[in-house]
Parts: C-alpha cells; sequence; structure tokens
C-alpha cells in the first residue's frame, strides 16, 4: 500500500530560514537606519576626527637681493619627513624600511620613537631630499608623512657668508643680516582644512582658513660682482702669505653703500657640517685693531685745523727718534726736516708725534671722534664694534704721542674705510650702509672741505715712487691712500715678529668714488709691511671695481707712459 510523502518537516525549516532571512534583513535595515539617520552626526564627526586635519600652509621667507637686484638669498621648497611614533613602532618591516631609505639606523630609529612613543609628532628627516620623500611615500608605512617646509639657499656660497649670515632648520635668522631683518625677512604661515588618507596625503582641499603671508624682500648694497672680485684677491693673499685673517670693505665713498666686505678665513652656509666656530666672525665689522700709521692722515688734518700748521711747515724728526715720558719713539732712519706731507710720505712717528704734542689734546681727540673712530658705524650688522678710544682727559703725553702714529686705540676695517670715506667727500661724513633703504641718509660736515683735499694731496705722495706704497699705485687713476704696519699684541705685550699690515685709500683721489680698507693680520714670511702686503690687494681690486663701474679714469698721462713703454718694448 502507497504512503503519501510528509512535506511538513520540510515547510517548518523553510519557514524557518525565511524567518531567520526576514531577521537578518530587518536587523541590517535597524543598522542602516541607526547609521544613516539616528547616529550620522556622531559618526561623521569620528570620521572627520580622522581623516579632516588643519594643515599649516609654509609661507617662505624674504628673498635677500644685491643692489642690482641679484639673489643671494633665497627659500626653497623641500618636503620633511615626519611620523607618528606608536604606529610606526608597530609597523615593523615599515619602519626598517623607512629607516633605509633615510639612511638611519633601525635600531637607532626604533630607540628614537620608543623615547617618543607618547607623542604624536616626531621628525624623522627635516629638509629631506626629493629622491628621499618620494621613496618614503612609496613605502606605505604606517604613521609616516611628509610636509612641505622651506630651507635657505646661498647661491653665493662662502663669498658673502659672513655678511648674509644663515638661518636654522625652522627657516628663522641666527647670524648676520639674517638674524638682524629676521622680523623683517620672515613670513607668516596660513592654515587649510584637508582631508588626508591613511598616509597622511591631501585628498581634497576643504577651505583655506588663513592664507600666508610671505616674507618682505631685502636689498643690500653690495654688488655681488665686486663681493666675489674683493674675496678672489683676499683670499689669494692670505693664503700667499699664510697670513691668520683678512678683511676688506669696499664702499661708494659718494653714497655710502658698501659694495663689498669680504672675510677670511669663511665658511659655507649651505653645508655648515664641519663649521668652525671662529669662522664664522664678521671680522671687517667684529674685530678691532690699532690701525698705526692709517691714522696720521687724521692727525695731520687735526693740525691744519689747529691754525698754526701749514702743509708746508716743518718738523725736525731728526736724529730719527725722539724720548717722551722715558719711553723712545723711532722712526726706520733719520729723515731730518720734512713737511706734513713727508710726515705721511715717509710715514714718520717721530714726525706725527711731535706734531701731535704741539696741539692741545682735546683737538686731536675731537678729529678722531668725528670721524668716526669710538664710535659704531650703525652699518646694519649686528654686533658691529665701536672700537676703543679714550677720552683726552686721561691721556698722559705718552699715550697722546702714541695715538697720533695708532697706538693706544682700537678700530675695525670697517671703521677705517669710514673715516677714509671722509677725506674722499670733501669733509662730509656720510654713515657707510649695508641695506639699500630709499634715499642715503644726509651727510655730516665734520671737516673743512679745504683741509680734506690738502691731506688727500698728501696722500697721493704716499702712493708715489717716493712713498710706501707704491704698489697701491693704478694705471690711469689717481691714487690717494696711507699704510700701516702694526706689532701686534700677544699676551698683553707687543711682539717683534708678528704684524697687521693694512692700508686705506681711494681712487680716482682727483674727485673719489671708491674707497677701501684692507686688513692682514699675522702675514708669516719676509714680508709684512703694509706697503707689501695690504697696499697690492686694494690695487687689485680697485683697478677691477674701476673698471667693472665704468669710472673714468683721471690720469691719461698713465695711459700714454704706459703706451710709450709697450711701444719702446717693441
Amino acid at each position: 500500500m502507497r504512503t503519501e510523502p510528509n512535506f511538513r518537516p520540510r515547510r517548518g525549516r523553510r519557514a524557518l530560514l525565511l524567518l531567520a532571512l526576514a531577521g537578518a534583513v530587518a536587523l541590517l535595515l535597524g543598522r542602516a537606519v541607526d547609521l544613516q539617520i539616528l547616529d550620522k552626526d556622531f559618526l561623521q564627526g569620528q570620521g572627520d576626527a580622522r581623516s579632516l586635519r588643519v594643515v599649516p600652509i609654509p609661507a617662505h621667507r624674504g628673498m635677500l637681493s644685491d643692489r642690482n637686484g641679484e639673489a643671494v638669498a633665497v627659500s626653497t621648497p623641500v618636503d620633511s619627513v615626519w611620523a607618528d611614533p606608536a604606529k610606526l613602532l608597530a609597523d615593523g618591516p615599515g619602519l626598517v624600511r623607512v629607516a633605509k631609505a633615510l639612511g638611519l639606523p633601525p635600531a637607532g630609529l626604533r630607540e628614537r620613537l620608543s623615547q617618543r612613543a607618547d607623542k604624536e609628532f616626531v621628525y624623522l628627516r627635516r629638509h629631506a631630499t626629493p629622491e628621499q620623500a618620494e621613496q618614503v611615500l612609496d613605502l606605505l608605512a604606517e604613521g609616516v608623512f611628509v610636509q612641505r617646509e622651506y630651507k635657505r639657499y646661498y647661491p653665493a656660497g662662502e663669498v658673502m657668508a659672513h655678511v648674509l649670515g644663515f638661518t636654522d632648520v625652522d627657516d628663522r635668522g641666527q647670524e648676520g643680516l639674517e638674524l638682524a631683518y629676521d622680523s623683517w625677512l620672515k613670513g607668516e604661515a596660513g592654515a587649510m582644512r584637508v582631508i588626508q588618507d591613511r598616509l597622511g596625503r591631501v585628498v581634497e582641499e576643504v577651505e583655506r582658513l588663513r592664507a600666508p603671508a610671505p616674507g618682505r624682500d631685502l636689498r643690500l648694497t653690495l654688488d655681488r660682482r665686486l663681493q666675489y672680485l674683493a674675496y678672489r684677491e683676499l683670499k689669494a693673499t692670505v693664503r700667499e702669505h699664510k697670513a691668520r685673517s683678512g678683511s676688506l670693505v669696499l664702499a661708494d665713498a659718494r653714497s655710502g653703500a658698501i659694495l663689498a666686505m669680504v672675510n677670511q678665513p669663511s665658511y659655507n652656509p649651505n653645508n655648515r657640517a664641519d663649521l668652525e666656530p671662529s669662522h664664522l666672525r664678521n671680522r671687517a665689522a667684529t674685530d678691532v685693531f690699532e690701525p698705526g700709521s692709517t691714522i696720521k692722515p687724521f692727525t695731520i688734518a687735526a693740525a691744519l685745523e689747529d691754525g698754526r700748521f701749514l702743509p708746508g711747515t716743518e718738523v725736525d724728526t731728526a736724529p730719527g727718534w725722539h724720548r717722551v715720558g722715558g719711553k723712545l719713539i723711532r722712526d726706520l732712519r733719520d729723515n731730518g726736516r720734512v713737511d706734513l706731507g713727508g710726515v705721511l710720505r715717509l710715514s714718520s712717528n717721530v714726525g706725527a708725534s711731535k706734531i701731535a704734542l704741539m696741539l692741545p689734546a682735546e683737538r686731536l681727540w675731537s678729529m678722531y671722534t668725528r670721524v668716526g673712530f669710538g664710535s659704531m658705524v650703525n652699518s646694519g650688522f649686528p654686533g658691529e664694534s665701536s672700537g676703543s678710544l679714550a677720552h683726552h682727559t686721561t691721556w698722559r703725553p705718552i699715550e697722546q704721542a702714541t695715538l697720533a702714529y695708532g697706538y693706544g686705540l682700537s678700530t675695525s676695517a670697517l671703521q677705517l674705510a669710514q673715516a677714509y670715506s671722509v677725506l674722499a667727500a670733501d669733509g662730509l661724513l656720510r654713515p657707510l650702509r649695508l641695506v639699500e633703504a630709499g634715499e642715503a641718509p644726509p651727510a655730516r660736515r665734520v671737516l673743512a672741505a679745504p683741509i680734506a683735499r690738502q691731506v688727500r694731496g698728501m696722500l697721493e705722495e704716499v702712493v708715489g715712487g717716493t712713498g710706501t706704497a707704491p704698489a697701491a699705485a693704478l694705471t690711469g687713476y689717481r691714487v690717494a691712500g696711507k699704510t700701516g704696519t702694526v706689532h701686534r699684541l700677544v699676551d698683553g705685550a707687543y711682539s717683534e715678529d708678528q704684524y697687521t699690515a693694512i692700508f686705506a685709500g681711494m681712487a680716482p683721489a682727483s674727485a673719489p668714488r671708491l674707497v677701501a680698507a684692507v686688513v692682514i693680520d699675522d702675514p708669516r714670511g719676509e714680508r709684512y709691511y703694509g706697503g707689501q702686503v695690504a697696499a697690492p690687494v686694494f690695487a687689485r681690486v680697485m683697478a677691477g671695481a674701476l673698471r667693472l663701474l665704468d669710472v673714468p679714469p683721471d690720469d691719461l698721462s698713465g695711459f700714454g707712459a704706459r703706451l710709450a713703454k709697450v711701444g719702446g718694448d717693441r
């Protein structure tokens, strides 16, 4: 007998399955309603908190340029690599790959991250190379990100290092004009809200909260061409004479603009890995020395100003020495009776000291202070030295005598160049400056024009054949200047075999356009006089500068003699 199959158990299982499916659908629908409607604001906020970020918009630092608009310091965009320590530590293989990409020891990186595990930010490499930044991003390591910043670059390298200075890794001025004008040059970062992916890359820019404000540019008085010229010649001379250091300042006598300021030894501001602290100093502005015979023109100017002396007034320097307060002041030879010009041409210490002792101390002190000795130049460079000059009320006769030929006071190359600019500008003092700031500061008369011209004429004789500086002469240009050779102070006493060689002068002497001061500290060798060591540097730099600035010659007889010599050689 056949029996009908029993479908009730199957129908029950089907119903149960359908009920389970319906329940699952209802659960999903409920969850969807919960996510999309009931908890939408909360969840969206949580999502934004993890992907929406406010990031800084870097602002570049202002550019430094020379007087012709040529860039001498610029900020270039670079990438810095940073990480969330906890996330990168959790990604062991990623940490090793990142360390290798950045050239870091993995163990050292792991220890560094462990020490900062409670932080959310640590730099792995500031100012990474483009290749390093791209390679790190391609690794897809957890918690590693790249941030855009700016890095300072100096196209002239060591040639302008002492004047410009440099910035730190955060683009803040640390030395030189970068430090002095940091508030002017630095920019203000902006802010922007963005959406980032898990690797920290910007997926979408949502809104700009604050626009970045770039730093302001600054134009300097320096001429990059003349700076290179001066640096090359100074470096060659310091090397040739194995000198301890050297400085040179070249300025426009008509405006007070400093066209070149160089020092040796120097450094490369773009690579300071092996930097020696002593090389950082802008010696031309910060280091002081006794000016020696380069101060004699101002002793003579004080005598002319006194009224009792004329250019032809003679001084008896025989027998080549005289005693003041128990101290012997001597010349290299017995020059006999010489006029005021002869005191400069022959660089007579006896003559200068005798003249000084016949003047009221206040007059001599007044002349030195008026031309800037003992006072700041205020060129704009930080740390500039004022030198030292004691008040005349403290002078004894021996001090008054030695001050007349440059011992007992101190000055800098910058200060010396400014003093000689007074003679070049017919008695007008124009403060030397490094920064173009609209019109030049007003000039101030500190010396009568006729006296300045008389002294300048005497200084031309110094560069003549019978003076101490024939090596400073130029073909086609009249040159006026003065040498100085000073015994260096070593452990509080004057050394018998260490010197500072100095030359300061101007050209063309008929109507000076340029003035320069050259200081070579401790030249080691047979030649150490200012006329032998410093004067040739002056001549080479001045000749090139006059040519580059198209200054017309004022001594055509020099060209004639040169042509005649060339013709005779043929």
